[in-house]
């Protein structure tokens, strides 16, 4: 999953971008509103974290245009303004949730895992299912044909963005926005070594293929 951090406190957001990496997210660093405001428009997120008082443009306005726009991606703020008054029009605007400076990483961590099970979790219990192909959201275990299945966190993540899209074919650079960030290097083979190393662990003991390569287009997990 990908998360964008809108936060001109430079230091403060690369110590949470380095905690939600570990955790296997996706993550973008914006320092200034405006600029933030258009790569949130422009780009696929799975959770937006943006500060209040930001320069050129305010979180305020921010998340009121990603409204106005009808963007659902969950927004929490991050604020020093800890006032009730404060929180409560943050709120209002349309952010789903709002956390006070100074914070301890775990809650952040826990609240943004929380905004994610509810934005991104309509399944059964927190479970993807794609013919004998399960994965656990919260537990972050999978198996196929009952047999458990060992990932990497990069793994797990590029497994759930093919779980989430079946008998679709996914572009090299449709997988990039979802899964990795605006610092990857696209002419690397990184992607064709996940896609391999997830390959030989989901298909290797079964006669039939699921994940599978489309010449010139991309990628697909297939169903039947």
């Amino acid at each position: 999953m990908r998360i964008l951090i809108v936060e001109d406190d430079l230091t403060l957001a690369e110590f949470i971008k380095k905690g939600l990496t570990e955790e296997g997210y996706a993550v973008d660093i914006i320092s200034n509103g405006e600029q933030g405001l258009n790569i949130a428009l422009n780009f696929e997120f799975d959770l937006i974290i943006l500060d209040v008082m930001l320069p050129e443009k305010d979180g305020l306005e921010i998340c009121k245009s990603i409204r106005y726009k009808n963007k659902k991606t969950p927004v929490l703020f991050l604020s020093a303004r800890d006032e009730t008054e404060d929180i409560v029009k943050g709120l209002d605007i349309g952010a789903n949730d709002y956390l006070t400076k100074p914070f301890a990483f775990p809650e952040l961590a826990a609240r943004a895992r929380a905004l994610l099970r509810i934005s991104n979790v309509s399944d059964n219990n927190g479970i993807l299912k794609v013919a004998d192909l399960t994965l656990n959201l919260f537990t972050h275990k999978a198996e196929r044909n009952g047999k458990e299945i060992d990932l990497t966190l990069k793994e797990f993540s590029l497994l759930e963005y093919f779980m989430r899209n079946p008998d679709r074919i996914l572009t090299r650079t449709m997988i990039i926005e979802h899964v990795w960030n605006f610092n990857f290097d696209n002419f690397t083979n990184v992607i064709d070594v996940y896609i391999n190393y997830l390959r030989k662990k989901i298909d290797n003991d079964s006669d039939f293929k699921m994940l599978l390569t489309v010449r010139g287009s991309g990628y697909m997990l297939r169903s039947k």
